[in-house]
């Protein structure tokens, strides 16, 4: 049950009369119950707040007296996925009483008086926020650390709470009105603002991203609210639209084999149209506010999923044309975007990191780091510029790919699209790889000492057991051991028998579990968030490399790369949620005890039936984990939950 708290305390707006009569605090806590709240109370003081946030056991949304707003902007607040704990942001000019904000990458960093921030505020606290149930008892040790404070009592809330390290998302408000008022003036204007705004309509305008990608704005998003309004209409779910995207895809993936030019071009429309309802997806989720963890995690999921079965179709595609060895070309492009992905995933968090941290402690100011994160920033503001989309664009982010293969398909053929796919894709990942290396050095964050390495590492017990060789760092080793099946998948390809190399892969082994030297000793480098990505493409080498030395065919090597990358995004889904680990991933034997079994099938002539058996067992390992966490233990916590009739509690009504 959702609790709201609408608190009066230190509020010069307890006694304004709306338009209709009603006070203000009455038509809030209305407006609070069509958001989604169960139980609506009026606190007058701090102390009361602590008191009935004591029993809750879901999120709880706490606002001041002097909000108006439409009440889509409640319903935002309380259903709102990036996080936990949510506060509202405006862009209103600090005023005295009211909590300034300092907001970084979508986070609430700083809250409290203007001249606390040292001028770095970025808007100002909207006095209202979501609590979530993990950070209730730090709400209350802030709620009677703000007693008795000058202010309004909800913005003193919200300042302790960013003072004891929570960490808030913020949410700010476009398109729709959200305003704190003092005076009736203030109210009347508020007021006027509010029934000015056409509320469904934008709320239909916000379905679609503020900021996306250069294809996805002028090519997709332009048309795509029609088709959310329609799926609304026809009461399809998020989830079900992320399935028709994948059968569009899967489609494709299949004109793209089979070749011919008619084929090629409705291959080609079809991935085009996948890639709409890919879109569309979530843009219906934002406007039905239908999330859900399991929706969002199969978007992720099956994002990945669509790409690569394209890749397979096109490589396919190329070697039925007899055009050259195009699942060699496949098994590029899907490597070298998961270790984009990896890269991607932990930068990001990287730079979480940073904004959360006091601003002395990420870096000496001035140096080609310094000018580079403002020069970021400033291209960033600079929305709809070219050096804006250009910056967006050379990334080579998904929308981008897609419209890519599906020219370069209908205008040409297979080969090209998986070249064009490769050189962009390789272009793309040197420039974010050099930038971000010298902001990060810059920035000097750790951050995998701050988690638990073992499982970011994707480690296996024969990792745990290998010797810590801490002098050399567990990048340099990782980077190593990426080295040895590099070196020998090259002189596979190199050579007309590959075959008698296999003498050569127990010596790649041994240099792949030089990386395993690294999994006990701290992860503190400024570079450290490189090693899971790094990890991550010594596998893949190896594995491989071990299909080219054996000579297993091209789509046997690509199908067992694919389950590897399918295990990794499904591991790194759940910890970009900060969620567990997948209920079987000590059965997935990490990245070393795969790649040591792969080697014994490869030594004893039998590399084609070890990848296809240990691919086919991680498969089954995988689809077991998504039942047992998806839907076997909610089942089971959703029935514990449920008290029984005659067990000492009351009957349900």
């Amino acid at each position: 049950m959702t609790l709201a708290i609408v608190l009066a305390a230190g509020s010069s707006a307890a006694g304004l009369t709306t338009a209709t009569g009603e006070p203000l605090a009455d038509r809030l806590a209305a407006q609070l119950r069509q958001a989604g709240a169960d139980d609506v109370r009026f606190a007058a003081t701090l102390d009361e707040v602590t008191t009935l946030v004591a029993g809750a056991t879901a999120p709880v949304l706490v606002t001041g007296t002097d909000l108006v707003a439409h009440t889509a902007v409640l319903r935002h607040l309380a259903t709102s996925p990036v996080g936990p704990t949510v506060a509202l942001v405006l862009g209103d000019p600090p005023v005295p009483g009211r909590a300034a904000v300092r907001e970084e990458r979508g986070q609430v960093v700083d809250a409290g008086a203007l001249d606390a921030l040292d001028g770095d505020a970025t808007g100002v606290f909207g006095g209202a926020l979501r609590v979530g149930v993990d950070d209730l008892p730090t709400l209350a040790a802030a709620a009677r650390a703000a007693a008795g404070g000058p202010g309004a009592a909800v913005d003193r809330l919200v300042a302790g709470l960013a003072a004891l390290g929570t960490l808030i998302f913020a949410q700010r408000v476009r398109l729709l009105v959200a305003r704190r008022v003092e005076s009736a003036d203030e109210l009347t204007a508020a007021e006027a603002a509010v029934t000015a705004v056409d509320e469904d309509r934008a709320e239909l305008r916000l379905s679609v991203k503020e900021k996306d990608d250069f294809f996805s704005t002028y090519f997709v998003s332009t048309w795509s609210p029609y088709l959310v309004r329609m799926a609304a209409r026809l009461r399809l779910t998020p989830t079900g639209v992320t399935v028709i995207s994948v059968l569009f895809a899967l489609a494709a993936a299949v004109l793209f084999g089979i070749g011919g030019r008619p084929a090629l071009v409705g291959g080609a429309v079809l991935l085009y149209l996948g890639f709409v309802l890919d879109c569309v997806d979530g843009q219906l989720a934002r406007y039905t506010r239908n999330f859900s963890a399991w929706g969002g995690w199969l978007d992720t999921m099956a994002d990945r999923a669509k790409e690569y079965l394209v890749y397979a179709g096109l490589g396919f595609g190329v070697s039925h044309a007899g055009l050259g060895n195009g699942w060699a070309l496949a098994i590029a492009a899907m490597t070298l975007q998961t270790v984009r992905h990896m890269t991607d995933t932990w930068y990001g968090v990287l730079h979480d990191e940073a904004a959360r941290r006091p601003r002395t402690t990420t870096g000496a100011s001035g140096g080609i780091g310094d000018r580079l994160n403002a020069a970021s920033t400033r291209v960033q503001a600079d929305t709809g510029s070219l050096s804006y989309w250009l910056k967006r664009t050379v990334v080579f982010p998904i929308g981008e790919r897609w419209a890519l293969i599906a020219l370069t398909v209908a205008l040409f053929n297979p080969l090209v699209s998986l070249i064009a796919v490769l050189v962009w894709g390789v272009l793309a990942f040197a420039y974010t790889g050099a930038l971000r290396t010298l902001r990060a050095r810059w920035m000097w964050v750790p951050v995998l000492d701050t988690v638990d390495t073992t499982l970011h590492r994707d480690d296996g017990p024969l990792a745990r057991w290998l010797p810590v060789v801490r002098p050399m760092g567990p990048l340099t080793l990782a980077v190593i051991a990426a080295l040895g099946p590099a070196v020998l998948l090259v002189a596979a390809l190199l050579t007309d028998t590959p075959d008698g190399l296999r003498w050569a892969v127990p010596v790649a082994l041994l240099v792949l579990l030089v990386g395993g030297l690294g999994a006990g000793a701290a992860h503190n480098g400024p570079l450290d968030w490189l090693v899971p990505a790094a990890l991550r493409a010594a596998e893949y080498l190896f594995a491989i490399a071990v299909g080219v030395v054996g000579g297993v065919p091209g789509w046997l090597i690509f199908g067992y790369v694919f389950v590897l990358t399918v295990h990794h995004y499904d591991l790194t889904a759940r910890l970009e949620k900060r969620q567990a680990a997948p209920p079987l991933h000590a059965a997935t034997l990490g990245w070393e005890g795969r790649s040591a079994l792969l080697a014994l099938t490869a030594i004893v002539g039998v590399a084609g039936s070890g990848l296809a058996t240990l691919g086919a067992y991680l498969l089954v390992v995988f689809v077991v984990s998504v039942v047992l966490a998806w839907f076997v233990r909610p089942a089971r916590s959703a029935r514990a939950s449920v008290t029984p009739v005659g067990a000492g509690g009351a009957a349900p009504h």
